[in-house]
C-alpha cells in the first residue's frame, strides 16, 4: 500500500507515493532522479548515500523515505551554487580526490557536515568524521588534503555570503 508524503529536497518541496518500505535513497534516485546520492551496501557503512538531513549527515539507505518528511533534505545536487563549486568541491577536483566518482558526492556531503560541525577541525576530528565513507580509489590522502585544504580556505570567508553556508 503506497502513501503520499511531501519531501523538502534541495529548497523545493516533492509529493511522492511511497511504500513504506521504500528507503531516502531509493526515493530520491528513483522518484527525484538525483542520481548523485549513490546505493551501494544498503547496510549504512560505505556513505556513498550520504544526504544531510537537517544539516547533518545521514546514511540514506537505512532511512525510511516517510520518516524524511518533515526534514530539510540536501543531496550533492543541492550543495552545488548555480554559479560554480563550493570550496570544498573546488579542493576535491585540485586535489585529486575523485578518481571513479562514485564515493565522491557521500565524501563532500560528509565533509559538508564535518566543515560546519566541528568545532575544531583538527586532523583527528576529520579522520573520525570520513570514517564511515568507503573509497576504494583514493586510500582517502587526497580526501583528507582536500577537506583541509577547504577548511583553511574558508578561514576568514563570510560564510552568510554564500549559497552553501561558506562550504
Amino acid at each position: 500500500m503506497k502513501q503520499s508524503i511531501v519531501l523538502s529536497v534541495n529548497g523545493g518541496e516533492h509529493e511522492v507515493l511511497v511504500r513504506p518500505t521504500e528507503t531516502l535513497a531509493s526515493v530520491l534516485r528513483e522518484k527525484l532522479l538525483l542520481t548523485g546520492t549513490k546505493e551501494a551496501c544498503g547496510l549504512g557503512e560505505c556513505g556513498a548515500c550520504s544526504v544531510l538531513l537537517d544539516g547533518y549527515a545521514v546514511n540514506s539507505c537505512l532511512l525510511l523515505a516517510v520518516d524524511a518528511e518533515g526534514y530539510d533534505i540536501q543531496t550533492i545536487e543541492g550543495l552545488t551554487p548555480e554559479d560554480g563549486l563550493t570550496p570544498l568541491q573546488e579542493a576535491f577536483v585540485e586535489h585529486g580526490a575523485i578518481h571513479c566518482g562514485f564515493c565522491t558526492p557521500g565524501l563532500i556531503v560528509t565533509g559538508t557536515d564535518y566543515l560546519r560541525h566541528s568545532p575544531s577541525h583538527d586532523h583527528e576530528d576529520l579522520m573520525r568524521a570520513i570514517e564511515g565513507n568507503i573509497c576504494r580509489c583514493t586510500g582517502y590522502v587526497s580526501v583528507v588534503r582536500a577537506i583541509e585544504s577547504a577548511t583553511t580556505r574558508m578561514q576568514g570567508n563570510d560564510a552568510s555570503t554564500h549559497p552553501t553556508g561558506g562550504i
